[in-house]
């Protein structure tokens, strides 16, 4: 028996998937699942937690040109693993920066500081697997507020993930990159 899983409907806001681990065969088709971009970088929810007993998650991440994905950040709970589809992926590994093409990985263990971008000037697409699942719905999450950073307080506790918006601009200036993100929010008075 040959499953997909639903397209997305646009008319909805993504949400975390009931389903149980699966029993049998299932395919993803292209272009199906929850999506959701934050200019210049996507999020495309592919295969949830709930889906492998909680041991991994998929998300396929779409970048534009020479977009940044994130401001520094680590994480406390889960490792990523980030193979790259097309284009040229640039990652900052602790001190370490790697440029990866077709077909490779880049591991991000979970404690490391690290961000990642497009370090072409064509698009970059990227599969990650992120073990244990759960931080799939970080992106949920993120997209529910966006583009409200005053918000992401309480986002980046539930997550375990400390994150350095300050280090934005020296990436992009370092890099040569473009970020969506929003600018700092002002300092309560």
């Amino acid at each position: 028996m040959e499953r997909a899983l639903p397209d997305h409907n646009p008319d909805h806001a993504p949400t975390r998937s009931a389903a149980k681990p699966a029993r049998g065969p299932i395919t993803i088709m292209p272009g199906a699942g929850d999506r959701f971009d934050l200019g210049g970088f996507g999020i495309r929810w592919k295969i949830d937690g709930a889906d492998t007993g909680e041991r991994f998650s998929i998300v396929h991440h779409p970048l534009a040109a020479r977009a940044l994905a994130a401001p520094l950040h680590r994480h406390h709970r889960e490792d990523e693993y980030s193979y790259v589809l097309s284009g040229k992926l640039g990652a900052l590994l602790g001190d370490d920066v790697v440029t990866a093409g077709p077909g490779t990985w880049v591991f991000k263990p979970r404690g490391q500081w690290h961000t990642f971008w497009n370090a072409g000037d064509t698009p970059c697409e990227i599969i990650e697997v992120i073990s244990p699942a759960g931080f799939e719905d970080y992106f949920r999450e993120l997209a529910a507020i966006w583009p409200d950073r005053t918000r992401s307080g309480d986002l980046l506790r539930k997550y375990e993930l400390d994150m350095d918006f300050e280090s934005v601009a020296s990436l992009c200036a370092r890099f040569g990159l473009t970020s969506a993100r929003p600018a700092a929010a002002p300092t309560p008075r």
